[in-house]
């Protein structure tokens, strides 16, 4: 491999954890999950959401995509944004998800569901 391309990877994949990392702090989980390799997709699910258990759904093929996508939605959700940024999120995650770390997204809630109720101060 030429030593240029080597470089680029190493730079998106430290680029892609530093963005898991912040968008894992956004949502009230430990940053460092982004870099153990299971427990990352388990709270990727529990940032959209979604079950823990849907964890053990992405070891089955096939099923594994339909999965990915239904969590990438949720997460997207949870920020407050849309399909089209679903549709980013699938297919360009490596500009998708740091624009969720580092962006003026804002963490809504596991799903989007904002919490409605304060306490009285």
């Amino acid at each position: 491999m030429n030593s240029a391309v080597l470089v680029v990877y190493l730079v998106v994949v430290v680029l892609e954890i530093a963005a898991m990392w912040r968008v894992f702090t956004k949502a009230g989980h430990p940053g460092w999950g982004a870099i153990i390799p299971i427990y990352n997709t388990y709270l990727l699910c529990k940032t959209a959401g979604k079950p823990g258990w849907w964890l053990l759904l992405f070891l089955i093929p096939l099923v594994n995509i339909g999965i990915g996508v239904l969590v990438y939605h949720g997460v997207s959700k949870s920020f407050g944004k849309g399909a089209g940024f679903t549709v980013g999120l699938i297919f360009l995650p490596f500009i998708f998800i740091p624009i969720l770390a580092w962006g003026d997204a804002r963490y809504l809630g596991a799903g989007g569901r904002q919490n409605t109720w304060a306490p009285v101060v």
